[in-house]
C-alpha cells in the first residue's frame, strides 16, 4: 500500500517532488496550509503515515520555526534529501509568450526570476502558493496569465513550460526532512548522519568541550544552529547535524558529550540525503 504523507503546500508544490523522490512516484500526499499542520498531521496515525518538511535553503538558510516544530513535536528523522528547485514559466496550451500579460507565483518564486522576468513588461502578482498559481490559470483557463511553478505542477494541471529553468541561481536547493511518529520509525540500515539538541551548562567554555569531543571521536559536524531557550536569560540550545561511519561511532561520541550537556536529544538517525 501507497505511504501518506503531509506535505507544505498543494499538489504540484516543491514538497510533493520532494515526497517523491523519496517515497515514489506512488505516495498519496495530505497538502496542508502551515508547517505546523504538516507535524500535527504527521505525528497521527489516523491520518498518515509521516510528513516531509523542508528545513534551509542553499539561499535563504534555515527555517528556524520548523526546528521549534521539531522539538515539540513526538516525530523522529528518518530521511531526508536535497532538492534543486527549478522553476518554470507554465501557460494553458496555445498561450504565447506574446500574449501573456500577468505572471502568478508565490513572492520567493517570483524573487527567484527577476533576471528573467525583468526582459518583459509583464506584472508580477504574487501569490500564497507556487502550485496553486498553476492551479488556477488551469482552472480559469486563462489565455493571458502564466505562472511560475514546478514541473510536476505542468504535469498536474495540463499546462504547457513556455520557459524552462527561468530561475536565476541555479544553486537553488532546499533541504527536506522525512519525519515519522516514534512509534513508527524503525531503524536505518546504513545510517551515517544524525540530527541532535543539546543545552550545555552556560558554563566558559562548555560549548567549547562539546565540540571537542565531537571532533575527538571523528565526527563531522555539518551544521551547528543556536536557539534562544524560551523563559532563560540570553542561554541557549545547539541544533547539530553529525555525519559519522558507523553508529557504533556515533553512539561513543554521544555518551563522550553526556556529562558536558544539560539535556540532550537524538532527533534521528538516517542516511545523508541525495542531490535531485
Amino acid at each position: 500500500m501507497a505511504q501518506k504523507v503531509s506535505i507544505q503546500g498543494y499538489e504540484g508544490s516543491f514538497h510533493q517532488v520532494a515526497a517523491q523522490q523519496f517515497f515514489g512516484k506512488d505516495v498519496e500526499v495530505i497538502p496542508c496550509a502551515t508547517f505546523r499542520e504538516v507535524v500535527k498531521i504527521a505525528g497521527n496515525k489516523k491520518e498518515s503515515d509521516g510528513g516531509v518538511m523542508a528545513i534551509e535553503n542553499s539561499i535563504a538558510g534555515s527555517i528556524l520555526p520548523n526546528y521549534n516544530l521539531l522539538q515539540k513535536s513526538n516525530l523522529r528523522i528518518v530521511g531526508e534529501l536535497y532538492l534543486q528547485i527549478k522553476q518554470n514559466l507554465l501557460v494553458n496550451p496555445g498561450v504565447q509568450l506574446e500574449d501573456i500579460r500577468e505572471v502568478h507565483s508565490h513572492h520567493m518564486a517570483i524573487q527567484q526570476c527577476l533576471e528573467y522576468l525583468d526582459k518583459y513588461d509583464w506584472k508580477l502578482v504574487e501569490t500564497e502558493d507556487t502550485a496553486l498559481s498553476a492551479k488556477h490559470i488551469h482552472q480559469h483557463r486563462s489565455k493571458h496569465i502564466a505562472a511560475i511553478a514546478s514541473k510536476l505542477a505542468a504535469d498536474l494541471f495540463e499546462l504547457d513550460t513556455i520557459a524552462p529553468n527561468i530561475h536565476t541561481m541555479k544553486n537553488n536547493y532546499t533541504r527536506f526532512l522525512v519525519v515519522q511518529r516514534e512509534d513508527a520509525a524503525e531503524p536505518v540500515t546504513g545510517a551515517d548522519k544524525a540530527s541532535v539538541n543539546f543545552h550545555t551548562d552556560h558554563s566558559r567554555g562548555s560549548l567549547a568541550k562539546v565540540l571537542t569531543r565531537i571532533a575527538e571521536g571523528g565526527i563531522n559536524l555539518s551544521k551547528l544552529q543556536s536557539f534562544p531557550i524560551p523563559g532563560s536569560d540570553w542561554k541557549y540550545s545547539f541544533h547539530a547535524d553529525m555525519e559519522f561511519d558507523s553508529i557504533e561511532q556515533f553512539n561513543t561520541v554521544i555518551e563522550s558529550i553526556r556529562p558536558v550537556t544539560a539535556e540532550l536529544k537524538i532527533y534521528g538517525v538516517y542516511k545523508k540525503g541525495k542531490t535531485v
